[in-house]
């Protein structure tokens, strides 16, 4: 049994992609607002995704241009990569977990505010790979 452990986990450390990327989890922004952001970076050169991401008024793009520096630097610092030669391959949001909440209305009544959390990801690539 510990033979066939040990060779799914051989497998599985074969088949892991090595691409640089860095993820930012249960951040207190609904998914669709971010989606935006990520929308005008994907495919871009990184620093031109780091100018339009400094230039943009969203909070998205606040946590997105935090999020791209960590994946810069983890391409750099962990992969050796050249930052010339880095651009955002993927970049996608998933929703977290949704925290409810009441907002008091009249005559005793109570509707459901739904606050909404995302986990988003940036994959970066090299142009020489």
């Amino acid at each position: 049994m510990a033979t066939r452990i040990r060779e799914k986990a051989k497998a599985r450390q074969q088949s892991k992609d090595t691409r640089p990327y860095a993820k930012v989890k249960y951040v207190r922004m609904s998914p669709s607002k971010v989606r935006i952001v990520l929308d005008l970076v994907r495919g871009k050169k990184v620093d031109e995704a780091v100018a339009i991401l400094e230039n943009s008024t969203t909070y998205a793009a606040e946590v997105c241009l935090k999020l791209l520096n960590s994946a810069i630097a983890n391409a750099e610092n962990n992969k050796g990569l050249n930052r010339a030669d880095l651009f955002v391959e993927e970049c996608y949001v998933g929703a977290g977990p949704t925290l409810k909440r009441l907002d008091i209305r009249a005559r005793g009544r109570a509707n459901r505010l739904l606050k909404r959390t995302s986990h988003i990801t940036m994959i970066l690539g090299s142009v020489e790979a």
